[in-house]
């Protein structure tokens, strides 16, 4: 693993979103609330449920459920989801070129860290599908935070893990809670649209370049954000 700590260096590097962004699992977030909502007899469209994930689970059901219901039935919907997702673990598979996405920004000499708001059972399954493990320096997870996406605790977090200041880091996310997060601090967020959310959303909440997915952001990483932050 590179040396980031050479003398008379700043350190830089890249914080990324997991699911979503590296990892084909948006849908299957979808499909596992959707589920845990019915379960509880809340009856929520699909479309609903994928605009808001990337949001923490307990702001996601506070954000779709009615203000008046019974607040106390939400740790089941949580526990519902969570066993949900849980099952489909194993089809859990990472976007193309995001593992070389991940490795070749560590082998430039970055600072690799995920900054995730998943549990901490789901991040080692998503972690396990990416399998960069030796390329990533650090990573994040619910427990690392007071406050989901949009609020920036997980970021904060990631750059304290990896010892970035946040005007030497980029972002990459596919949600536009990610951007919002990132604007809070003036870290510059690189949008991808495999998470299913569109190029023209991602640009209206702040991301200052958007590419289809990981091996798209590979190929053109020269003259990216993130190869910018290395020539800098």
């Amino acid at each position: 693993m590179p040396n980031h700590h050479a003398a008379g260096l700043r350190r830089k590097g890249v914080l990324f979103d997991v699911d979503g962004t590296l990892i084909d699992s948006n849908y299957i977030h979808t499909l596992a609330w959707w589920q845990a909502f019915r379960q509880s007899d809340f009856d929520v469209p699909m479309a609903r449920i994928h605009r808001c994930v990337g949001m923490g689970g307990a702001r996601l059901v506070d954000h779709l459920l009615p203000e008046e219901r019974d607040k106390d039935g939400d740790e089941n919907i949580l526990s519902a989801h969570a066993g949900i997702f849980g099952t489909y673990w194993p089809s859990l598979r990472p976007f193309e070129g995001a593992r070389d996405l991940v490795a070749q920004c560590c082998e430039s000499g970055l600072a690799v860290a995920l900054a995730s708001s998943a549990r901490d059972q789901d991040l080692k399954a998503l972690r396990s599908s990416l399998s960069a493990d030796s390329f990533i320096h650090a990573a994040t997870s619910a427990n690392d935070a007071k406050e989901s996406k949009p609020e920036p605790d997980i970021l904060i977090a990631a750059l304290h893990a990896v010892g970035l200041d946040a005007s030497d880091a980029v972002f990459v996310g596919d949600a536009v809670w990610d951007v919002y997060a990132a604007a809070r601090l003036d870290i510059p967020t690189i949008g991808v649209t495999c998470g299913g959310t569109s190029e023209a959303e991602l640009r209206e909440a702040g991301a200052i370049e958007v590419y289809p997915g990981p091996l798209e952001l590979l190929n053109g990483l020269r003259d990216s954000a993130i190869g910018r932050l290395l020539a800098g």
